[in-house]
């Protein structure tokens, strides 16, 4: 596709300006590329703090995650601190998991997946038997296979295209078996396990796109090989992170202005020449870096000017949301990993529900004790999140019922304690987080967490790129290729930095610019 090259006259005393709506994942990495790279960069965030969909809540034991919080991929970060000449370990402790989760299922069986896969193929024989350890074997090979074949023509381009995709895969044979195109996730892996709580485990990988694994491809198998290739605990909790990443960026001379709100983008002549700010200030920027759901700039939130961006975003169906439990307490009753997830008993049944717009009846649940898994002995009072998959809303003005909501927050704590697992204080609803607050959190996302939903084989092609058709507009963060994720959000400001900077460096103008690091705008 070809987009128009936008016209740049600046002062010649002056560098880029390049505003950065939204400081989430993408909207920090971006800041520090383009900041590291030698631009002007200002970062708008609407909310008192960075990190996007990494948040805290307040508790007696400090922060809690109310967010995110695995952290896979790591290699991400370490590449993205060294752009700017820094090492991620000089800022932030990352703690290697030995155990990756544990796994509880309703008859009371567990089963721990470890970093070790001769670990974890040893549980899994204990666990089922040595027929279900050669199956895991053979899982960990197909999804080895479609990691390193689908990296670098879907995660690591920019721009992927399913004829391109098509191409190299028939150049690799060897990729069709794995990749089962015909079939579900689901489909797939009731073949390749024949214990069907092996399928359910497996499967529910698809949720960490905001999928159920019944209607997204098989190939989203190789969500698994990110997680079997190492899981980190940020100490102090994965916002750590994001303030790492702020710090960073702050230290090129990256500006912040926190809790102020975006009226519009201000175009001219068909392209962006910067921001205007509720209460009339103007901000100016050669280009502007949107990190926000998408979906917002299709409805018109930012103005008219950007409202053809993303149209896909208002009719294409919207991933999973989730309701999220924040709080302290002290636990008791079945020993916890960091990662903990507690199996409803019908998967079909559960996901048919949230694909029809209702709440599971009979949910699985994820439970991150946040200060296990560090290294050291937990406090007395410790900090945990618990999310259970929700549907998004159907329509952005939708309330939540509050009778409902004080009845699934009991629901919720009753089954952690038929579970065996027990909390005291027992958290109030107030810890509570709901598609409808995500939604006034983020802006016209529905309350829908991971953008576009992955369902059908094609959905990865559908999702809006860094680039748009809008000269000097660019898109980062989760619900922009390559996806959802902590680290897919991070990658996706590598494709959006490296496209302004092309385009600002291809640009004709009056005299060249030197840039730091050998780029120029000229």
């Amino acid at each position: 596709m070809t987009f128009a090259k936008p016209t740049i006259v600046p002062d010649r005393t002056t560098r880029p300006r390049v505003v950065v709506i939204g400081a989430g994942m993408g909207g920090l990495a971006g800041a520090i590329r383009l900041a590291a790279a030698g631009l002007d960069v200002t970062v708008i965030e609407r909310h008192a703090h960075v990190g996007g969909k990494i948040r805290t809540l307040p508790s007696a034991a400090g922060p809690v995650d109310a967010g995110p919080t695995v952290l896979t991929m790591r290699h991400v970060f370490d590449d993205l601190f060294a752009s700017a000449g820094a090492r991620l370990d000089d800022h932030v402790t990352l703690v290697p998991q030995e155990i990756l989760a544990r796994h509880v299922w309703s008859d009371g069986s567990t089963l721990d997946l470890f970093a070790d896969m001769e670990a974890s193929a040893a549980a899994i024989r204990a666990f089922a038997a040595h027929r279900s350890e050669a199956e895991f074997r053979g899982f960990c090979e197909r999804c080895r296979q479609l990691f390193a074949g689908f990296d670098a023509p879907m995660m690591q381009s920019a721009e992927p295209r399913l004829s391109a995709l098509t191409r190299h895969v028939l150049a690799r044979p060897y990729l069709i078996a794995p990749m089962a195109p015909l079939s579900t996730l689901g489909q797939m892996l009731r073949r390749q396990f024949s214990d069907p709580r092996l399928a359910q485990l497996f499967g529910r990988y698809a949720t960490y796109v905001g999928g159920s694994p019944f209607r997204s491809p098989a190939v989203l198998a190789l969500i698994w090989q990110a997680e079997a290739a190492g899981v980190w605990v940020v100490k102090g909790g994965i916002h750590k992170l994001a303030g790492a990443m702020a710090e960073l960026a702050a230290a090129h001379g990256v500006r912040f202005e926190m809790s102020v709100h975006v009226d519009r983008l201000s175009l001219q002549g068909g392209r962006v020449r910067g921001v205007s700010l509720e209460g009339g200030r103007f901000v100016p920027a050669e280009a502007v870096l949107f990190n926000g759901d998408p979906r917002a700039l299709a409805t018109g939130a930012l103005g008219p000017g950007a409202s053809a961006v993303a149209r896909q975003t208002l009719t294409l169906p919207r991933s999973f949301s989730a309701r999220v439990h924040s709080f302290a307490a002290t636990p008791s009753g079945r020993p916890l990993a960091h990662h903990n997830v507690y199996f409803g008993s019908d998967p079909a049944s559960e996901f048919d529900d949230l694909v029809a717009g209702r709440l599971p009846r009979d949910p699985t649940l994820y439970l991150c004790a946040e200060d296990r898994g560090q290294g050291h002995a937990p406090p007395a009072l410790e900090r945990f999140e618990i999310i259970a998959n929700a549907p998004p809303m159907a329509r952005a003005e939708a309330d939540a019922d509050d009778t409902e909501v004080l009845e699934w927050h009991a629901m919720i704590m009753q089954k952690m304690a038929q579970h065996g697992t027990h909390f005291s204080p027992t958290p109030g609803v107030e810890s509570l987080t709901t598609p409808q607050m995500f939604n006034r959190l983020f802006p016209e996302s529905l309350g829908s967490l991971y953008g576009q939903s992955p369902h059908g084989l094609t959905a990865a092609f559908q999702r809006p790129t860094a680039r748009t058709t809008v000269p000097g507009l660019y898109l980062a963060g989760g619900g922009t290729h390559p996806g959802a994720g902590v680290p897919m959000a991070t990658r996706s400001a590598s494709h959006a930095a490296a496209a302004i900077l092309s385009d600002l460096t291809s640009t004709s103008m009056s005299a060249p610019m030197a840039m730091p690091g050998g780029m120029s705008t000229g």
